[in-house]
């Protein structure tokens, strides 16, 4: 039986984790949220992530400067990033590192989906 792909969700906002949530379960993906950069760093889910959603704006770390920890570790997941507040600098850093999508909220749900298949299929 072929392992189901693992679908980390890092988002502070409670119902923006929850719909995406449900998005990634609904597609047949195994999925666990974390509230926070620190939660997702501590929870040992790093080295089992297939695929990475991650807010860039949170209290404490930032979705960026979790991937930049991740990437110096040299254990960054392919990682999808979504903001209500998109700027050209944060777009043009997540994108120089490696980051598969830099997205404005509301997401559409179709990209989510069609950039989680991208990477779970290479994977």
């Amino acid at each position: 039986m072929t392992p189901v792909a693992l679908v980390s969700i890092v988002e502070d906002d409670e119902s923006v984790r929850e719909s995406i949530e449900s998005l990634i379960r609904a597609m047949g993906w195994e999925v666990l949220t974390f509230d926070s950069a620190d939660a997702f760093l501590r929870s040992g889910a790093v080295h089992k992530t297939r695929c990475l959603i991650s807010d860039v704006t949170m209290p404490g770390m930032s979705g960026l400067e979790m991937h930049a920890q991740l990437r110096s570790q040299g254990n960054a997941p392919p990682t999808i990033f979504i903001t209500a507040y998109p700027t050209a600098q944060d777009e043009s850093v997540a994108l120089a590192n490696g980051a598969l999508a830099y997205l404005e909220k509301p997401v559409d749900s179709s990209v989510i989906i069609e950039k989680v298949r991208e990477t779970i299929g290479r994977a």
